[in-house]
């Protein structure tokens, strides 16, 4: 399917890496101007090069941490700046952070939710007034599959994940009198940095690393972030104009639950 966001503006959040920089690509792309926002410098630029090569929409950086809020209002200014209206926010933001319950300090739990939930929840706040005015938006949050089925010692991630599945019905409840779309969509094992240093720390070859991960899932191999951007690139385009308020694994069949 030829999917077409030409004419329409979006704000991907760690989008310098892995998922978000597959996301961005896809969307910048399929015509949309983008902005991308993640903490280091250095790999925001290498980003907006990467993106930039076979974009058709305007590509734009915004440096900073979203757990911090005068980062994330800075980033929407730099958005509107660039763009004059946000369409489309993907809140992509956060790596998976795990230990045993005992284990998992108050700080622990603060920076999880700092980064995970309180990120989006802010990010969506700006943009929220906007999308209704305009009647048409679209907000993707990336989740874990743990957001529906916890493991044990998998705190603080899959509290914070699946807070961040009880936000997005919230808001996809809200949103549609107002044509404003908002989905979560899960992540299993998709190859990303991450997986690259725990291999390392691991001390294992990194496909040594990917092949046994692979055993742990149905379709027999961890997925490529360009597979996850396709389906987000769906579901922000007028193709997905009737899905809403859906929680979505992205995970070869991994989740033991639908």
């Amino acid at each position: 399917m030829q999917i077409d966001l030409k004419g329409r503006t979006a704000v991907v959040t760690g989008g310098s890496k892995g998922i978000g920089l597959a996301v961005a690509t896809r969307f910048a792309a399929s015509g949309a101007d983008v902005a991308i926002v993640a903490r280091g410098r250095e790999a925001l630029g290498e980003a907006e090069k990467a993106i930039g090569a076979g974009a058709r929409g305007r590509v734009v950086t915004a440096q900073g941490d979203v757990a911090n809020p005068a980062d994330v209002q800075r980033a929407y200014d730099a958005a509107m700046q660039a763009f004059g209206r946000i369409d489309i926010v993907v809140n992509n933001a956060g790596t998976s952070r795990t230990a045993a319950f005992e284990a998992v300090t108050d700080e622990m739990w603060r920076e999880d939710f700092d980064q995970k939930l309180f990120a989006a929840i802010r990010l969506t706040r700006l943009v929220w007034p906007q999308m209704k005015e305009r009647r048409w938006g679209r907000i993707i949050n990336v989740l874990n599959i743990g957001a529906k089925a916890p493991r044990p010692a998998s705190a603080p991630t899959s509290v914070t994940r699946a807070a961040g599945m009880a936000l997005t019905k919230v808001l996809a409840n809200e949103g549609a009198p107002h044509n404003v779309l908002v989905n979560a969509m899960l992540v299993g094992l998709i190859e990303a940095d991450q997986h690259v240093q725990r291999a390392a720390r691991m001390g294992i070859a990194l496909e040594n690393y990917k092949r046994d991960r692979g055993n742990e899932i149905p379709l027999g191999r961890m997925g490529k972030p360009e597979e996850f951007a396709n389906l987000a690139c769906f579901l922000v385009s007028d193709a997905g104009s009737y899905i809403t308020g859906t929680a979505i694994n992205v995970d070869g069949g991994r989740s033991p639950v639908v």
